[in-house]
């Protein structure tokens, strides 16, 4: 990781497969990740940690089983640990996670949307 500034967008643009997390920092013993997404994530649960999404551009979907939260631009949302939720996004949005390190995107749900983050 580096100690200088970080191009969010210009980490954006450096790749174009979807769902699949790239690491731009770490805060203690956290990181900052990166993804595009589009079309419907799957159904997943964090046991142990929240966690956050902040949506850069377009328009992303946080699912809950009691009801949607509509994320745009400069808007998050933190999904609570234990709260099952499916993010999706019928464009491409572009977003940040924060979360603990080792987090596994699919959460208990595994499977073949499972990625470790690269770092971007």
């Amino acid at each position: 990781m580096t100690t200088q500034k970080i191009d969010i967008a210009g980490k954006l643009a450096g790749f174009t497969e979807q769902w699949a997390p790239r690491r731009i920092a770490r805060v203690n013993d956290y990181e900052v990740k990166v993804a595009k997404v589009r079309g419907e994530f799957v159904w997943h649960t964090h046991e142990d940690t929240d966690e956050l999404f902040l949506v850069v551009a377009g328009t992303l979907t946080i699912r809950l089983r009691d009801g949607d939260v509509v994320l745009g631009p400069g808007e998050m949302y933190v999904v609570p640990r234990g709260a099952e939720h499916c993010p999706s996004a019928d464009e491409e949005a572009h977003i940040l996670l924060f979360e603990p390190s080792g987090t596994v995107n699919t959460g208990t749900a595994g499977g073949e949307r499972t990625r470790d983050p690269v770092d971007a």
